[in-house]
């Protein structure tokens, strides 16, 4: 299980979930994959899973690689932060890019489109409002979140960093 922060940065890798309170960052980068920041404003706790595959087809291994298994996890953990305290969640993702775009055709999704559309699936059954997106494309992204505040920086090569 990933370190919880409490300052400083956590850089949150492929399939891993991170979480922390009151102040510090989390860092991923993201090329297929998804991106998710879950932030509970009032009490400042914010996590950020770095979905790589949409479905994990009833697999118990790797909860933080899947969409259906990383989200409720990244809650568990999250709330482990909160002491009782009922969470009031927001989402903002990014990622999903089309990072090989000349395997895919038009008869399937890609990988990036697949992880998108099983994270909103995700988040909407858990009635969670997604608040804003930086998806899609065919470049890599970085992201940081900002747990004190809730705010989340991309950055894509070659492009200004923007806020969501």
């Amino acid at each position: 299980m990933k370190p919880v922060v409490t300052s400083g940065e956590l850089l949150v890798k492929m399939a891993e979930i991170g979480v922390g309170c009151r102040s510090g960052t989390l860092k991923t980068l993201l090329g297929s994959c998804i991106g998710i920041v879950l932030y509970e404003r009032s009490l400042q706790i914010a996590g950020l899973a770095h979905v790589v595959m949409p479905n994990s087809a009833g697999r118990e291994v790797a909860i933080g690689k899947y969409a259906d298994t990383a989200i409720p996890e990244t809650i568990r953990r999250m709330e482990s932060l909160a002491y009782g305290k009922r969470l009031s969640l927001v989402a903002k993702i990014a990622g999903g890019a089309n990072m090989f775009q000349r395997v895919t055709t038009n008869a399937f999704l890609s990988i990036g489109q697949q992880n998108l559309e099983a994270v909103e699936k995700c988040l909407l059954e858990l009635q969670i409002p997604i608040l804003a997106r930086h998806v899609g494309g065919n470049l890599g992204r970085n992201l940081i979140a900002d747990i004190g505040s809730g705010n989340v920086q991309i950055q894509m090569v070659g492009k200004s960093i923007v806020q969501i």
